[in-house]
């Protein structure tokens, strides 16, 4: 069970010098270096890659034994966890502004890029069956007149799009009644409720490398079609990379209570992945909107 004995504001933990920093950097560089060898056609960067992760991983899950070994062990006051929240706000408004940064080049290319394209007399002498509309899929309106970039179909907000919406949504609800259980020390309602919002976050996986299946084998539409499909896949992917990220979190915060971690008093470890799940269905209604709908 987690310590009870955290002094609440006398002292400030101060970890010894740790090697895991340093290893996962060591990781990393793998990642990297095997990746632009990889990319340049070496047959050996791939392998390079794949140790890079794995003894990356590795490093991770030996850190965080550490780190909730500490938390656990009380060593952890409310100094520790002030540091902590501001940690995890400031996180998160990294990822807002990664996310912002895809959702304003949607918004040039549509508001600005393309009416531009399409307006005044060089475009017109140019390519004079190109017309300025989005999605850029109508007669004479491929993105590309000269054929380069082959026909393809939109993705309708119909269907899974919804679907996954209706998943998000719900695993944001059983998240929240998992939290208010912990709070109010019922830890076996707050699993069960975890569970189910673990499963919702697979399902949603599940159901969005269906929509990419039947986006490049029905639609043709790829990373390759024109800004549309790049700007689709590349807030979607990265938002489904997100999602698995916050799976596993809940996933990992799940199999801690189970092992009784966590009390109503302390539990800043469940409320950090909770913010982050949080963040990650709001990133979807305004993908599910701008992209999907609009």
């Amino acid at each position: 069970m987690s310590a009870n004995t955290h002094d609440s504001h006398g002292h400030y933990f101060v970890p010894g010098p740790s090697r895991h920093p340093a290893m996962a950097s060591l990781g990393l560089f793998f990642v990297m270096f095997g990746a632009v060898q990889w990319v340049n056609d070496s047959s050996w960067g791939k392998y390079s890659v794949l140790f890079g992760l794995v003894f990356f991983l590795v490093v991770l899950a030996q850190w965080f034994t550490d780190a909730i070994s500490e938390s656990e062990g009380g060593h952890y006051a409310m100094n520790v966890d002030r540091s902590f929240r501001w940690s995890m706000s400031w996180f998160i408004f990294s990822e807002v502004m990664f996310f912002g940064a895809f959702f304003g080049a949607l918004w040039w290319a549509r508001v600005h890029s393309l009416p531009n394209l399409g307006s005044g007399d060089t475009m017109g002498l140019l390519w004079p069956d190109f017309k300025a509309a989005w999605p850029s899929v109508v007669a004479g309106a491929t993105t590309s007149p000269a054929g380069t970039i082959d026909k393809f179909e939109i993705m309708s907000p119909l269907g899974l799009p919804t679907i996954n919406t209706a998943l998000l949504l719900t695993s944001s609800v059983t998240v929240t009644i998992a939290h208010h259980a912990v709070r109010a020390g019922e830890r076996g309602k707050a699993i069960a409720y975890m569970w189910a919002s673990v499963a919702l976050g697979v399902i949603f996986l599940i159901c969005q490398g269906y929509e990419y299946y039947h986006a490049y084998s029905d639609l043709n539409l790829k990373l390759s079609s024109g800004v549309y499909g790049s700007t689709f896949f590349m807030l979607t992917g990265f938002h489904g990379f997100h999602v698995l990220l916050g799976t596993l979190m809940l996933l990992f915060i799940t199999l801690r209570l189970q092992r009784g971690h966590f009390t109503a008093d302390r539990h800043f470890g469940f409320e950090g992945a909770s913010w982050y799940w949080h963040f990650v269905d709001v990133v979807w209604l305004c993908l599910y909107i701008l992209v999907y709908w609009l």
